[in-house]
């Protein structure tokens, strides 16, 4: 492996495109350190440290994206979220709009207008959620945070909100730019390597922490944490890891058999199969129940805060290591799952394609038997990975709940971040690989081929 690394830098194509994604990166960084004009760097900061370590919705994944720039509200406090939102939902919109299907099956151009539609929604996306954490920042008591002992911003509201609103924006979409250039130029995946850079930059801050404890003997909430905990930890790291891995590249071989005419009037016929994902949806599950999850959070504590009695009750039990929100959240991942499954995946359009290609699965007729036989496969593979895809969401929980790890340690254990960066690395290394065997080096596997995620 580590002579496959050497040899990355021997191919003087791959050696630049590494380069030029190096320079990217480190541009898209520097961007998410520079704070936004009008904000009060100390007043901010005193009121990050006042604020209990863990949070959740989508203000908690905008800042895990954006690698913290949120929190000190940089110019990249948005990150590369907003795309991500404009790009699930137009994926959502073509099954549903015939529109947009006959669009999309233009070809080329059909895809090339989806995209440039993608990058309006953005613009819209952009600016509502720009204004959103604006407003936020002017009185942080709208989203639920306690009010600041002093402002966060300096100079006249309306303008702080009107110019950052139109700098958050700029700034995504130039993100959006730079990660289309890092996937036509660089290596990998442009706008899953930029999140995937934001995840990675707070795991340093992580470790420290981790080790801080072990030295301290004992966990910010007071349990017992010493070496022999941060050991265990690590090795729980590493089998959590392993299991996404198996997740991310796991998937059901369906049997495909193909009868190819020769010239003459025998029939040559060829076999190979089908690939049925484990886990379809990728993380898209976790993050559409993560969004959803923040709207009775923030219900019942704006209830809790007039109306006091059960609203109180209700407002612990939903917050992100309540077991109401817990229950309600694995339940949504299950069905987001089947969902996102059930709206990208056609079998009916797959058999038809099957049978135009005189292709059939061996044992199963051709037409509405394949597409009732692959429905049914992918239903089964579906529940297996959604279970697994809940329980790898539901860890992080379980960590900050029952053993005191802090929110921002606990995530790299599952959900969300921990699916990004173990596909985002396998998606990289398999681009590297590719180029290398191309030129007949050797790659980072002796034996067998890394599997190509699809999807952020």
């Amino acid at each position: 492996m580590w002579r496959a690394f050497l040899n990355v830098f021997k191919v003087k194509e791959l050696r630049n495109r590494l380069l030029f994604t190096a320079l990217i990166i480190v541009l898209v960084r520097f961007a998410s350190s520079i704070p936004c004009p009008g904000v009060d760097p100390a007043a901010l900061e005193k009121f990050v440290q006042n604020l209990a370590s863990k949070s959740g919705g989508v203000m908690s994944m905008i800042d895990l994206f954006s690698g913290g720039a949120l929190t000190h509200f940089a110019l990249g406090a948005l990150g590369i979220m907003p795309y991500i939102t404009a790009s699930i939902i137009m994926q959502l919109l073509v099954p549903v709009l015939p529109q947009l299907e006959k669009i999309q099956r233009e070809g080329e151009s059909g895809r090339a207008k989806i995209t440039q539609w993608t990058r309006y929604l953005t613009i819209v996306v952009c600016l509502i959620q720009g204004i959103m954490v604006a407003v936020a920042m002017i009185d942080p008591s709208r989203i639920g945070l306690p009010a600041p002992a002093t402002p966060l911003y300096i100079g006249n509201s309306t303008i702080f909100v009107l110019v950052n609103t139109v700098v958050l924006t700029c700034t995504t979409m130039v993100f959006m730019w730079l990660g289309e250039q890092i996937t036509e130029r660089g290596i990998g995946n442009g706008v899953s390597l930029i999140i995937t850079i934001g995840i990675v930059s707070r795991l340093p801050h992580s470790i420290i922490e981790l080790v801080q404890m072990a030295a301290a003997g004992k966990t910010p909430g007071g349990a017992t944490f010493g070496p022999v905990q941060l050991l265990l930890l690590m090795v729980v790291f590493c089998a959590v890891t392993a299991a996404t891995i198996l997740l991310s590249q796991g998937y059901r071989r369906v049997p495909i058999q193909m009868i190819r005419k020769t010239v003459g009037k025998s029939m040559n016929t060829g076999s190979t199969y089908m690939p049925l994902k484990v886990n379809f949806a990728n993380v898209m599950p976790i993050i559409f129940a993560g969004a959803i999850m923040m709207v009775p959070e923030f219900i019942f504590q704006t209830l809790a805060t007039k109306y006091g009695g059960v609203w109180i009750t209700l407002t612990t039990m939903f917050r992100q290591d309540g077991a109401g929100y817990m229950v309600v959240y694995g339940a949504l991942i299950l069905i987001f799952c089947f969902f996102w499954v059930a709206n990208q995946f056609n079998p009916l359009q797959i058999a038809d394609n099957l049978k135009k290609e005189s292709s059939y699965i061996p044992g199963i007729s051709p037409g509405q038997p394949t597409a009732d036989f692959l429905d049914a496969t992918m239903t089964r593979v579906t529940a297996g990975g959604a279970v697994f895809l809940l329980v790898l969401a539901l860890f992080p929980m379980f960590l900050y709940k029952k053993f005191d790890i802090p929110f921002m340690v606990s995530q790299f254990f599952g959900g969300t971040s921990l699916l990004i960066m173990v596909g985002v690395v396998l998606d990289t290394v398999s681009q590297l690989e590719s180029h290398l065997t191309m030129r007949n080096y050797e790659g980072f596997l002796k034996s067998g081929r890394l599997k190509g995620r699809s999807g952020h």
